[in-house]
C-alpha cells in the first residue's frame, strides 16, 4: 500500500500510520480490476466497547484500542485513565473546560486528555490504516442544513479484529446513498439519541445501516437520558429495555442475525465542569 502526503502530516506518518486516498469503484469494476476485497482481521477473541458517556467509547482489540470522542468536558482533564492507540474526534469540542490544557488535535481545536495525549489523533474525513486497524472518516453534519446550524461531523468506520463498527459522533441528519456506501457494511452501530435526532429519525438511522448490533449513546443530561433511551427503544420495536451490561464483547461469528439494541452503563461518571 502506497504511502501518500496528507496535509498536515509529514511524509512518514507517525505512529506507524499508512493514510490512504483511493477512489470506491463499484464491485463489478473492482473485480475487473483485480483490486482486492478489505481484508478482515481476525487475531483477537473478542472486540470490546464500552461507554463512557456521551458519544466517547473505546474500542479494544488484541493489537490497538482506538477511542472516540474522549473530551475534556466528558472524561475530564485526566482521561480518567482511559488508554488507546489511536483516538477519534466527530466535531471540534464545543464545551471546552476552563483553562484546558494538553496536546491538541489536529485542528487545534479540541485538547487531548492526558491520558491520550500520546495517541495517534484523527478528526478529518479519509482512509487509514494503523497497528492493523482499518479507519475510515466520512464527512457529514451536526443537523439538517449541511452545517450551517450546528457545523460538521465526521463518523468514523472501524474495522477492528475483523468487527466493522459506525461511530457516527455527533450526527443531525439521515444518511444519503454516497455516504453509506462509504461507510459499507456495518456490524455494530453507535448512534447518539436525545440530541438533535428524534428518536424516530435515530431508528431511522439503525434502519438504514443495516447493523446487527445497535448501541444508543445518550447525549442529554442524566435527567432526560432515560426518556430519550425509552423513546429510542420504543421506535427499535424493544417492547422491554434490556438490562444494562458494562461492555459489549463481540467477533464475527458472534454477531447476531437479528438487529439486537443494547443498553451500555456508563463507565465512571463524568467530573464536574
Amino acid at each position: 500500500m502506497a504511502r501518500v502526503m496528507v496535509s498536515g502530516w509529514p511524509a512518514e506518518p507517525p505512529l506507524g500510520l499508512v493514510a490512504v486516498r483511493r477512489l470506491r469503484l463499484p464491485p463489478a469494476v473492482a473485480a475487473l480490476a483485480g483490486e482486492r476485497p478489505p481484508r478482515r482481521l481476525c487475531k483477537n477473541p473478542r472486540m470490546e466497547l464500552t461507554w463512557y458517556g456521551r458519544t466517547c467509547v473505546r474500542m479494544r482489540g488484541k493489537e490497538a484500542a482506538v477511542v472516540a470522542d474522549a473530551y475534556q468536558f466528558v472524561v475530564g482533564p485526566t482521561g480518567r485513565g482511559i488508554t488507546a492507540d489511536i483516538v477519534t474526534y466527530s466535531h471540534p469540542d464545543d464545551q471546552p473546560l476552563p483553562r484546558a490544557k494538553g496536546r491538541l488535535s489536529r485542528d487545534g481545536l479540541t485538547a487531548l486528555p492526558a491520558s491520550l495525549e500520546s495517541a495517534l489523533c484523527l478528526d478529518g474525513p479519509g482512509e487509514y490504516e494503523a497497528k492493523d486497524v482499518l479507519i475510515a472518516g466520512v464527512r457529514t453534519f451536526r443537523d439538517e442544513q449541511q452545517g450551517l446550524d450546528r457545523g460538521r461531523n465526521v463518523m468514523f468506520v472501524v474495522e477492528l479484529d475483523g468487527v466493522h463498527v459506525v461511530h457516527l459522533g455527533d450526527i443531525g441528519h439521515l444518511l444519503t446513498e454516497d455516504e453509506l456506501t462509504d461507510i459499507g457494511p456495518v456490524d455494530v452501530a453507535c448512534i447518539p439519541v436525545g440530541g438533535i435526532l428524534s428518536a424516530t429519525k435515530a431508528a431511522e438511522l439503525a434502519t438504514q445501516l443495516d447493523a446487527k448490533v445497535v448501541v444508543p449513546m445518550p447525549v442529554c443530561i442524566d435527567a432526560d437520558a432515560s426518556e430519550a433511551l425509552g423513546k429510542f427503544f420504543h421506535e427499535m420495536g424493544v417492547t422491554a429495555p434490556p438490562a444494562a451490561q458494562s461492555k459489549l464483547s463481540v467477533v464475527p461469528s458472534t454477531v447476531p442475525m437479528e438487529v439486537t439494541t443494547i443498553l451500555l452503563e456508563q463507565r465512571g461518571k463524568a467530573p464536574p465542569g
